[in-house]
């Protein structure tokens, strides 16, 4: 188990690429006890959530399509993508270049424990995803 703070700090480090490459800022940190945390980032056409569920060692990463600011209803699948969709959406778009290239771009952290190995894996992927959002 992890505590929250660890898991913010790490979703912080992970996932800067959020901020520093496609405009997205900080907008909330959530901590429930020790079962639930949450790290959500916006811009002007997105929210994501990096959600982890502690005692159930799940790990959640969604791109929710944001409609004049306000985000989705979480049942519309249109407006409401995992990130597991969005890599089937997007697997046949992304050449290995970008792969290598994505790769060489995280090889700088170092994973320590399962949940980071997790947290780096589904980094790898968003930021795959979203520089190819907009052809899906």
């Amino acid at each position: 188990m992890i505590e929250g703070k660890e898991y913010i700090k790490i979703v912080k480090s992970f996932y800067s690429f959020l901020e520093l490459e496609f405009g997205f800022n900080k907008v909330n940190e959530i901590i429930n006890g020790n079962a639930f945390y949450d790290v959500e980032y916006k811009n002007k056409e997105k929210l994501v959530s990096i959600s982890y569920e502690n005692i159930e060692d799940h790990l959640e990463v969604i791109v929710f399509k944001l409609f004049n600011g306000a985000v989705p209803d979480y049942d519309d699948k249109s407006k409401t993508l995992h990130l597991s969709e969005l890599n089937k959406l997007l697997v046949k778009k992304i050449d290995k270049k970008q792969i290598n290239l994505n790769a060489q771009y995280f090889s700088k952290y170092n994973a320590k424990d399962n949940l980071e190995r997790k947290l780096l894996k589904a980094a790898k992927e968003l930021r795959l995803c979203l520089k190819y959002f907009n052809q899906i």
